[in-house]
């Protein structure tokens, strides 16, 4: 698998929730971290396979590493609490409320 081509989507499905979800095949738990720092949830994950076998009389052995990290900017207001995650069948999915409407932004004439 390469960790590089993770497809990531983000679904607002009920009204005060946000989903994201993560493909990661190959993947348990154990190898993904989560981490919140400054209203900024990271998904970080690291794949290390390795496999031999005989083949035609030679030892055949393939080895995959790959990294993947993943920064999501939450709204303001989320509480760790209320951040959940799951992992079902390679795929990862975070849920967080949503937290009231987002403003425009406010346009700054310059004097």
């Amino acid at each position: 698998m390469a960790l590089s081509t993770v497809q990531c989507a983000i679904q607002t499905k009920r009204k005060n929730l946000v989903t994201a979800s993560f493909e990661l095949p190959g993947l348990k738990k154990e190898d993904i971290q989560i981490d919140l720092t400054n209203g900024q949830l990271t998904i970080a994950a690291e794949s290390k396979v390795s496999s031999e076998h005989n083949e035609n009389g030679y030892a055949v052995r393939e080895r995959r590493f790959g990294k993947f990290s993943r920064t999501l900017q939450l709204p303001k207001g989320v509480k760790d609490e209320e951040i959940k995650a799951s992992m079902d069948n390679g795929v990862l999915t975070v849920t967080f409320p949503k937290t009231g409407a987002e403003t425009a932004p406010k346009k700054i004439t310059i004097s």
